[in-house]
């Protein structure tokens, strides 16, 4: 990049006006602590944008609401809310969390206390569960132990008795939000068999009981979060299990007051194949092909899915930026190693900025006139060489025509592998990642 460029680059760029958007914190946060996810922003982050930019009730966006933390805290400050999520797993989960204030909190109390001894008896009395383990669900190695798997039965065999679905759903989230926990695989990040990891399998688990503890917790929440709301007005708040691509079937145009969302990073975390478990128990997929189009669907879809093509071309065009030419020179990196080398990796990172082209014209779309959208994005570190995802989001917005306000800077430093090889550290590969908030805005 030419200095003059990166000096003009500097001037949209500060450190730290927002909330570090950090995860951790959720992890303690009422409704938000409900599912573990990997990607996403913290609940503080949120609330914090939420203030800076809106002084009155509006819709809120998120284009990729994973399991929902946008959607919880709109509502939490008044706001309706938008949620577009390709993974069903994820979708029932941000839908779940962002109607819990409308739950039944005494009704959810009455199925928990006839869990228990339903849970109980069975034990008790050698029950023969009814329900069967997905059958189109495949691992290398045995998911739970035998004694694990028929108490996780007869849990299924009770959630299949619950009438009401708004209690049922709570049951099915907290099997999914815990189930792995007491399998014999786990997330370091990607999933793996915990023997892998050096740890040993779980021969057995007190799964009711935790169960019952995860609901009972859900029901505090549940309180805690209709006490937020106290007088304020009920919220409009969708989820939409779809890709946010297909818009314009779901949204008028210039209805949004603010997006706030992020994006999957340029980093292939395969989010489809580690919720394959929460996929498969709940229903969402009977067999592999059901998941292909979760993958083509995908944000750049995945290497996976690039890597064989020939040449995966930008399909827009930037005038004054880089980004072509550090394509190329991408591609030229380890030729020998085929797909492992930088051309299919080239194809995978052209692919996913041909979808932040295609995220821009829709906030574009959907945003009202001097609408703001909030985009928190990570750089990448590819074959050893960095990508400024940041910057290149972006000239990409200013090219779909919204204005560039200013990229944030609020974690200057995170932990992650190139994406190449999970050996290679972010000081040898010569770059550091980071965290960015991509501000822009449409045109008043």
């Amino acid at each position: 990049m030419a200095a003059h460029k990166q000096l003009l680059l500097d001037e949209f760029r500060d450190s730290s006006v927002f909330d570090d958007p950090a995860l951790a914190g959720n992890k303690v946060c009422p409704v938000h602590r409900w599912v573990p996810w990997i990607a996403g922003f913290s609940s503080d982050f949120v609330s914090g944008a939420l203030r800076r930019h809106l002084d009155k009730c509006g819709t809120i966006l998120d284009p990729f609401a994973g399991v929902g933390t946008t959607l919880v805290d709109a509502v939490l400050n008044g706001h309706d809310a938008v949620g577009f999520e390709i993974n069903p797993y994820a979708a029932l989960a941000a839908k779940v969390k962002a109607g819990a204030h409308c739950v039944d909190d005494q009704g959810l109390l009455r199925e928990v206390e006839r869990f228990r001894k339903f849970y109980g008896s069975c034990l008790d009395h050698d029950y023969t569960p009814k329900s069967k383990p997905p059958a189109g669900f495949r691992t290398r190695g045995e998911f739970y132990s035998p004694r694990v798997l028929h108490k996780v039965l007869i849990l299924w065999d009770f959630i299949n008795s619950i009438e009401e679905d708004a209690i049922r759903d709570l049951f099915r989230l907290a099997f999914a939000a815990t189930m792995v926990q007491y399998s014999n695989y786990s997330y370091e990040p990607s999933l793996g068999r915990k023997r892998s990891a050096g740890r040993s399998d779980v021969d057995d688990f007190a799964v009711g009981e935790f169960i019952r503890s995860k609901l009972l917790e859900m029901c505090e929440d549940v309180l805690w979060f209709r006490g937020q709301l106290g007088g304020k007005r009920p919220a409009d708040t969708r989820v939409v299990c779809a890709s946010f691509f297909r818009y314009g079937e779901y949204l008028e145009p210039s209805t949004v007051d603010l997006v706030i969302t992020s994006p999957p990073y340029l980093n292939n975390y395969h989010y489809v194949r580690n919720s394959r478990p929460q996929l498969y128990w709940l229903g969402f997929a009977q067999r592999p092909q059901d998941l292909k189009f979760l993958e083509e669907e995908n944000v750049g879809t995945f290497w996976q899915v690039a890597r064989d093509k020939v040449h995966v071309p930008l399909e827009f065009s930037l005038s004054d930026s880089d980004l072509p030419r550090r394509l190329d020179e991408l591609r030229q990196i380890n030729q020998g190693k085929g797909v492992y080398g930088g051309n299919g990796w080239a194809n995978y990172a052209a692919a996913y900025f041909n979808d932040c082209y295609r995220l821009a014209q829709g906030m574009d779309y959907t945003l009202k006139p001097g609408g703001t959208a909030l985009v928190v994005i990570g750089n990448s570190i590819i074959q050893g060489m960095p990508i400024a995802t940041d910057q290149y989001f972006g000239e990409i917005a200013v090219h779909a025509g919204l204005e560039l306000v200013e990229i944030h800077i609020p974690r200057a430093t995170r932990v992650g592998n190139s994406i190449i090889n999970s050996g290679l550290r972010t000081e040898q590969a010569g770059g550091q990642l980071y965290e960015a908030v991509v501000e822009v805005r449409k045109p008043a």
